[in-house]
């Protein structure tokens, strides 16, 4: 369920009042980075992460970082929005940040908007009962720049790996990096267990620096699982054991058949539950 409020520069607004203007530069140009952040149990998970990457990303696309952008800030003002919109004890959370309007390609400020939405989610973390069917969406390779770590607004490749994947009949879709390599889904981090222990692309491949995946490998050092952050093809996904799929919303979500490969959930069973102990 969308609320019917969200929060634009720190002021409640509803979202049906017109506030964003049509020369904003995140509808013209993608000039926009966002996080999203999961509430479980009425706690917002891993928050510092968020917001620790959201600074990251702003400062590499040269968006000025307000003195107020603080973990606690942040936090007070999600915190009244889910109240206002009702959305306890499990939800959503969109952060945007947006460059302010102004200019063509080249911008006249590096000052920012920002805008926070909610809805409802129905209930905390949940291993998927059945594995996702997922195949390789090839039409276009994933370049590895300063770019491919950061969720950045412009997500044409995503959207067409979408399209893609409803036309195949998927439930989801791998990316593939300039150097044809397996390195995220739409939506996803990539692991891989063989034999017991994880592989999952460095972000030297181009992978989203995802927030989840930073859990999964903390979990799994704390686990005494090894983890190599290793590059991933066809073959390494052919023959694995297991392979799963880490996004902040979802948590885990395990794969069930790549190709003609089939994979059992033992590992990624194993994670969820120790990533819902971390919710309570």
């Amino acid at each position: 369920m969308e609320g019917n409020y969200c929060i634009f520069n720190g002021h409640l607004v509803s979202v049906y009042e017109p506030f964003l203007a049509i020369n904003n530069r995140a509808f013209k140009y993608g000039d926009s980075i966002f996080e999203t952040i999961r509430v479980c149990n009425n706690k917002l998970m891993f928050l510092k992460d968020h917001i620790t990457r959201l600074k990251l990303g702003m400062t590499a696309l040269r968006m000025n970082v307000p003195a107020e952008f603080s973990v606690e800030n942040i936090q007070a003002l999600m915190i009244q929005l889910l109240k206002k919109n009702v959305h306890a004890p499990n939800s959503r959370i969109r952060l945007t940040v947006l460059r302010n309007e102004g200019g063509f390609y080249t911008p006249e400020t590096n000052d920012i908007s920002f805008l926070i939405e909610s809805n409802q989610l129905e209930t905390n973390y949940q291993l998927n009962a059945k594995g996702l069917w997922v195949d390789v969406f090839g039409d276009i390779k994933k370049p590895i720049n300063k770019l491919s770590n950061i969720k950045h607004g412009s997500a044409l490749l995503y959207v067409l790996a979408g399209v893609a994947k409803q036309s195949m009949k998927l439930d989801e879709c791998f990316i593939i990096n300039e150097l044809g390599n397996i390195c995220e889904s739409i939506s996803s981090n990539v692991f891989v267990v063989k034999n017991g222990t994880l592989y999952t692309p460095p972000l030297s491949e181009g992978c989203l620096d995802g927030v989840m995946r930073k859990q999964i490998i903390s979990l799994a050092a704390q686990n005494k699982i090894l983890v190599f952050e290793n590059r991933l093809t066809d073959y390494i996904i052919c023959n694995a054991d297991e392979v799963f799929l880490t996004n902040s919303v979802a948590g885990i979500q395990w794969v069930g058949q790549y190709k003609q490969s089939y994979f059992t959930n033992k590992m990624a069973t194993f994670f969820m539950e120790k990533l819902n102990q971390l919710s309570n």
